[in-house]
């Protein structure tokens, strides 16, 4: 049997803990930010975590064992 393919888009935009979490960039930053306060923005800058049902799905993409 063949070995499990990486995506590499999901590769690219997510980084997983040593503990197992999924941290994704926060949406919203791509473009209109001159409405955005400079407060908004800054918080945009950091990652948050992946809710329970996405992280199983990114983490199988990467090639996790889910067992």
């Amino acid at each position: 049997m063949p070995k499990p393919k990486t995506n590499k888009s999901v590769k690219k935009r997510i980084k997983v803990t040593k503990n197992g979490k999924v941290l994704l960039n926060r949406a919203g930053k791509g473009h209109l930010l001159s409405k955005k306060s400079a407060k908004r923005r800054r918080k945009l800058r950091k990652k948050r975590v992946a809710f329970k049902a996405d992280a199983i799905r990114l983490k199988s993409m990467l090639g996790f064992s889910l067992r």
